[in-house]
């Protein structure tokens, strides 16, 4: 099959011929179909995640169809639309055991623990805890860009976030991840101020239904300016981003007994972050992180988007060859696509 594979960190990516996948007894190969593009790839690329191994084909964003299945799999056929989470459960341990797999003790993860969706087909183990069934009318553009930044963001806002109608909800980072949580927790009821340095960012933040928004290049206290906004600070404040500037604002425009959701991944310079913790200690400010969303979640979301609640097809941008996602990926820490870049020509 064809597949983007890199063969050192930081060095060019290149289409190669390499071996099809083979299901495992309790996995699946899908042909792929649709592949978003996400910031975490271009860390896996840079080296940030120690679990991978090179040489290495990355994506983690998918949607496609089941071309293959192994011997002990019970409850998937041939030709069946899914997609995937993008961190998948072992099933036996103690986390998969209580319900969480996104936080399994063994868990795989294609594009990072295994090789990925940027090529013609991938490989899935544990099927069927993994899959999830795609809806007639959802295509696979729309499907794809659930597998990361959407549920991701539906966990921090619904399960880890709690939000609900009327509070307000600050933002931090309008990029993917924040863009699909301020869709989420407006589509909750609640108050959204979207936070970033991109003016065309903020703008789609707004038609997604954020009631206020801050330029960050022209506001000189972020903190304070949502606390103004509000009030008294937020209910509910996420940093989609992952900086030690967006951890801090967003613990502190917190008002009392207000929560922290950390979303964005914190890496390099930004991985042991400054924290306001008298703070938390003097006003009972909570903070949580979010990592993806186990399968059996998805019904909840995938009922909001069934019902008009929730529109992720919105936050589809630009559709590539698996070419021009040689360039495309390496260029992934500039910021400068607006909602998600999705693969979708692979021969």
């Amino acid at each position: 099959m064809r597949a983007v594979v890199y063969e050192a960190f930081r060095q060019p990516l290149s289409i190669q011929q390499v071996a099809d996948p083979i299901p495992d007894d309790e996995g699946v190969v899908l042909q792929v179909m649709a592949a978003g593009l996400c910031r975490s790839d271009w860390h896996g690329w840079m080296g940030h995640d120690p679990d991978i191994v090179l040489p290495h084909v990355p994506g983690h964003e998918l949607a496609g169809i089941v071309v293959a299945i192994g011997k002990n799999v019970k409850h998937w056929q041939g030709g069946e639309r899914v997609t995937v989470p993008f961190v998948g459960g072992c099933g036996d341990c103690p986390q998969c055991v209580s319900g969480n797999h996104q936080v399994c003790d063994a868990q795989f993860q294609a594009g990072f623990t295994h090789w990925g969706c940027f090529a013609e087909y991938v490989g899935i183990q544990r099927a069927d805890i993994n899959l999830v069934r795609l809806p007639g009318s959802m295509s696979f553009e729309t499907a794809s860009s659930l597998g990361c930044r959407f549920v991701t963001s539906f966990r921090a806002v619904v399960d880890q976030g709690a939000v609900r109608a009327g509070q307000w909800v600050a933002v931090h980072g309008c990029g993917g991840v924040g863009l699909s949580a301020i869709m989420i927790a407006n589509a909750l009821g609640a108050n959204v101020i979207a936070i970033d340095i991109g003016a065309h960012q903020l703008a789609m933040a707004r038609k997604l239904g954020a009631v206020a928004t801050i330029d960050v290049t022209k506001t000189d206290n972020v903190v304070h300016a949502v606390k103004e906004i509000t009030g008294g600070g937020a209910h509910v404040s996420i940093d989609a981003f992952g900086s030690q500037q967006t951890c801090f604002n967003s613990i502190d425009n917190l008002r009392k007994r207000g929560r922290h959701v950390q979303v964005g991944l914190m890496t390099g310079e930004d991985q042991h972050p400054v924290i306001p913790m008298g703070r938390v200690l003097a006003d009972e400010l909570e903070i949580v992180g979010s990592h993806g969303m186990q399968a059996f979640r998805y019904s909840e979301m995938m009922g909001m988007i069934g019902e008009g609640k929730l529109e992720p097809e919105k936050l589809v941008g630009e559709k590539i060859s698996l070419e021009d996602s040689l360039a495309a990926l390496v260029r992934m820490d500039q910021f400068n696509n607006v909602g998600v870049m999705v693969i979708n020509k692979f021969d």
